[in-house]
């Protein structure tokens, strides 16, 4: 396969519709540019090895995987995106007037905050689907969206809009927020539009950093990304918007009894009383803050996460670790989803927007792993942010000169390494003591590392000449599991040895611009940090003060950085969880 490197690959303009795209051919991507958009497409996944015998052969597949030949084009985004271009480039006929004041405003050249076009494009998507098409002879499009939720969630009707991370997915639902609720504002019998909102996520940080959603919020995106125009804002202000988890509804014990308490309690009645939440009760429990309002809109962030499993689908035999996974990952959706649907049946749900930059399904759900969702509408891929600038570019070292056989050593390096890796996460098995690594993780960790060091050695220079605002290169480390990123933390940064005496003694990273040990004491400033999503997350064992500085120091590091993990080759299902992040 021939080597390209693409020193520039921005073609673009974030703010306009691509017209330019880098070509892929069967070998894979080439520094070939051809005018015009890129289709929407999805790569298919490589399947797994089923048996041992096959590894071998498998380890070439990662070389091929973003190859034309493995491309799926999206043909029902593609049309919409086709109808969706016709109108915007006509004026954005058939609207209502206020859609149309909206749209104006969103677009208007003059703005000091321009929006992405990707944004704007989502949202464009939405109003079209919602006001024109059925008037404009696209109700197919409508009706292929009702027979894909039919089939995938009976009680629901959802739209989902695919953006790139660091795509903006939160100024696009404010964006919603805005035109759902001055239509509504301004007629109330319009049965299309909603003033209330339930938005949910799938933890507590991304929760948290959803504030900016609510009206009363002082930093709130209405405000900020000056998203509706000066008279219509104080309408736009009255919005109801409630945040969640999804956790929130997971139905709660009423009374916290034992085993033997509860059998006591229960007697010889014969219709013994629950100590369980119904979900209508849970549904009381989580929306009471939107009190007697009906026929809410739900927002889903991260909505890969939110899925019914395919009631006829092909069960995968999975094993050990990856059954457990799948388990986890099943209850979740499960929970999630069966969650709104009870929001539904109780209080009523107008529509389910789904955001996610990676809508699909994953393993253990039925469906073929990897599967777009069939009701995505609006498809703004990570390669198609890359080329647009919106995204900051990914630099990945090419000279690997070791070799094992006929191969480099490092180009399938998960599969020479996972089985001498620990397996469970920290909240089960603790890691403590020396750091040690597998020989090839060691060695590849710092052969990235020297190669960092000379693009950071370059910053540098030009820092300490007149390039002071230049942004410093980031290290990112992505593992599998919050044990395997404990283990090259503590390798990296530094780690506490316990001495005979009981006292004991800090011990310097291996990587010295990442060590967070200097003259044997924790440096004030780290330069590494672990960054781990699960427990975050789940707020467990952790004060909420903590909760929240790590929230904000987290969010802080990816801003100024503008960072972004995305899954490529072999390490495609190891980028989930947990990573430790190098700056």
């Amino acid at each position: 396969m021939k080597q390209v490197v693409i020193e520039n690959p921005i073609l673009n303009s974030p703010f306009e519709e691509p017209s330019r795209h880098f070509r892929f051919t069967d070998e894979g991507i080439t520094d070939d540019i051809d005018d015009g958009r890129r289709e929407s497409a999805y790569f298919i996944p490589v399947p797994p090895p089923k048996k041992k015998g096959q590894a071998d052969t498998q380890m070439a597949l990662p070389e091929t995987h973003w190859t034309r030949d493995r491309l799926k084009p999206n043909d029902d985004i593609n049309r919409i995106r086709t109808h969706v271009g016709l109108w915007r480039r006509a004026g954005y006929r058939g609207v209502t007037a206020t859609t149309a004041k909206l749209l104006a405003h969103w677009n208007d050249p003059t703005r000091e905050r321009k929006l992405f076009f990707c944004q704007r494009e989502a949202v464009e998507t939405v109003i079209y689907l919602t006001e024109i098409a059925e008037r404009d002879q696209n109700v197919w499009i409508l009706n292929r969206l009702r027979d894909y939720n039919r089939d995938a969630n009976p009680e629901l009707f959802r739209m989902a809009l695919k953006i790139a991370t660091a795509g903006g997915k939160t100024t696009v639902m404010a964006m919603l927020i805005a035109w759902h609720t001055l239509n509504k504002q301004a007629n109330k019998q319009d049965a299309r539009f909603s003033d209330t909102f339930l938005i949910v996520t799938p933890g507590i940080t991304i929760r948290d950093r959803l504030r900016v959603l609510l009206p009363s919020d002082p930093d709130n995106y209405y405000r900020k990304w000056d998203l509706a125009p000066p008279d219509l804002m104080q309408q736009l202000l009255q919005a109801k918007v409630l945040i969640t988890n999804f956790h929130a509804f997971k139905l709660r014990e009423k009374v916290s009894l034992n085993k033997t308490g509860k059998a006591v309690m229960q007697g010889t009645d014969a219709k013994p009383p629950s100590f369980t939440e119904t979900p209508d009760e849970m549904v009381r429990r989580v929306c009471r803050d939107l009190g007697n309002k009906k026929n809410i809109v739900v927002i889903n962030d991260e909505a890969h996460h939110c899925y019914r499993h395919k009631p006829d689908g092909a069960e995968e035999v999975l094993k050990g670790e990856d059954r457990k996974e799948a388990q986890k990952r099943e209850e979740a959706a499960r929970i999630w989803i069966s969650g709104i649907e009870a929001v539904k049946r109780k209080i009523g749900v107008r529509m389910v927007y789904d955001l996610s930059a990676t809508p699909f399904f994953l393993r253990g759900s039925g469906y073929p792993e990897g599967m777009l969702f069939p009701w995505v509408v609006s498809d703004f891929a990570l390669i198609d942010a890359i080329e647009s600038g919106i995204v900051k570019v990914p630099r990945v070292p090419v000279a690997d000169d070791s070799m094992i056989g006929e191969q480099p050593t490092y180009r399938d390096l998960w599969y020479r390494i996972r089985e001498g890796l620990p397996k469970k996460g920290r909240g089960t098995e603790a890691v403590a003591g020396e750091p040690v690594l597998p020989a090839e993780l060691e060695s590849a960790l710092q052969s990235l590392y020297a190669n960092y060091k000379k693009r950071f050695t370059a910053w540098q220079a030009s820092r300490d000449g007149n390039n002071s605002h230049s942004t410093p290169p980031v290290f990112i480390v992505v593992c599998n599991n919050t044990n395997v990123s404990k283990l090259v933390f503590d390798y990296v940064s530094g780690w506490e040895k316990p001495l005979p005496d009981g006292d004991s003694v800090l011990v310097p990273g291996h990587l010295e611009l990442f060590s967070n040990v200097e003259n044997g004491a924790w440096s004030a400033r780290p330069k590494t940090i672990l960054i781990d999503s699960e427990q975050l997350d789940s707020g467990e064992a952790m004060s909420d003060e903590f909760r929240k500085v790590a929230a904000v120091e987290i969010d802080e590091f990816k801003r100024e950085y503008a960072w972004t993990a995305f899954p490529v080759g072999t390490w495609r299902r190891s980028a989930a969880k947990t990573c430790s992040a190098k700056s």
